[in-house]
């Protein structure tokens, strides 16, 4: 692999920055403590750098030459509620909160070519390094956008990177079109008549019919979907009484679906619509139905075509042509990377993180990022604006 001595040089110190992330991990909109060490070290570095949007994100700029051409590199801040079972010595301090995503791996290595680029960049124009809060499940990409994130820095496009554990240590994984699934919530609430459950005629069972449709909702996929389009629907939470003796007079069933495909998306919601007010219907009970309650949904992540080309000619520049994947199998994992990438051209990488401890998956309770590829990371960073922004 073709990595720049001054980058091996950081990794000490990359690591040194990703375990201390590890450490004291930090949720969506919360990320005060991370937020103050990127800050820290971006303004070492010299850096200019702006703070506030979603809360806690942070934006270093950084100009060299007189072109107006600008991109943008993209990091992801926090951390999952998760209790983590590892037992090494930067496990998580902070109770039921973990880096289950390998978050704190991204900013260590946009960190890193930061620094880098800041004392060594051979490059013409102005990159943005953004800092994001609240990937998982709270789209702050998409609160940043809203609050003005491409007013205040108008990058011409725009780049995300994501470890992951099913690619081996030292290679890339990049395509044209989708690499990620778009990503929407349910909540469905029925609201029947309790009544003890020694007399169930004299009620109307709302657990009867959550189970129902629980096995209803699993047609969509299999009896409405296009064989030929990837979709998913998953039941994830059933909630409904407190006591033995009683049927209750309201169940939840909270879930989500996922697809490629816009249209295919709004065919799961029009499905999960119908078969749930059929379902009530048949109950003679009364359905709420709520789509993400909480935030937007994802949207599909797409790269383009020409953004792809330049990213996977840096990755073959670093690792080498025979370890870029550029046909890997889409995930149907989201990411909100895809609001960014509906307001600029760009492209999303997976830098490969090997087989953990067990060989478990992200978002698990034994999860750790691998410090191997750091250096790995910040030269793919450093290598893609020299080729980007060529003086």
């Amino acid at each position: 692999m073709a990595i720049n001595p001054e980058i091996l040089a950081l990794h000490a110190e990359m690591q040194r920055w990703r375990r201390q992330i590890h450490q004291h991990p930090e949720t969506a909109f919360e990320e005060d403590a991370t937020a103050q060490l990127i800050m820290q070290q971006l303004r070492q570095a010299g850096i200019e750098v702006h703070q506030g949007l979603a809360e806690t994100g942070v934006v270093g700029v950084l100009r060299r030459g007189r072109s107006n051409n600008s991109i943008a590199l993209r990091a992801d801040m926090d951390a999952l509620y998760i209790q983590e079972q590892n037992s090494f010595a930067h496990a998580s301090c902070h109770q039921g909160k973990m880096h289950a995503c390998g978050h704190d791996g991204h900013c260590a290595m946009l960190l890193g070519a930061a620094c880098h680029l800041a004392k060594h960049g051979g490059f013409d124009g102005t990159v943005y390094f953004i800092f994001q809060p609240a990937e998982e499940c709270r789209a702050g990409a998409h609160q940043m956008i809203s609050e003005g994130l491409f007013e205040q820095f108008p990058a011409q496009r725009v780049f995300g990177m994501h470890n992951f554990p099913d690619v081996p240590v030292g290679h890339f994984a990049v395509k044209t079109g989708p690499m990620m699934a778009s990503f929407d919530c349910f909540e469905i609430t029925f609201h029947g008549q309790a009544t003890h459950a020694a007399m169930p005629h004299l009620g109307n069972d709302v657990l009867v019919a959550a189970a129902h449709l629980v096995t209803q909702l699993q047609t969509i996929v299999s009896r409405r979907i296009d064989p030929a389009d990837a979709a998913v629907v998953s039941v994830t939470q059933i909630h409904g009484g407190n006591t033995w003796n009683a049927l209750p007079d309201s169940a939840v069933v909270r879930g989500t679906f996922r697809s490629f495909k816009k249209a295919v998306r709004e065919q799961l919601e029009q499905g999960i619509r119908q078969l749930t007010q059929s379902v009530a219907q048949g109950f003679g009970i009364h359905a709420d139905i709520l789509f993400n309650p909480e935030n937007p949904g994802y949207p599909v992540t797409i790269n383009s075509s020409v953004e792809t080309a330049s990213a996977i000619r840096a990755a073959v520049a670093i690792a080498g042509e025979h370890r870029v994947n550029t046909a890997p199998i889409p995930s149907m994992g989201a990411e909100d990377f895809a609001f960014m990438l509906e307001q600029k051209p760009g492209c999303y990488i997976w830098i490969g993180n090997g087989n953990s401890s067990g060989n478990c998956l992200l978002h698990n309770p034994h999860y750790d990022f691998n410090d191997e590829i750091l250096p790995l990371g910040a030269a793919y960073w450093v290598k893609l604006v020299e080729n980007e922004l060529p003086k």
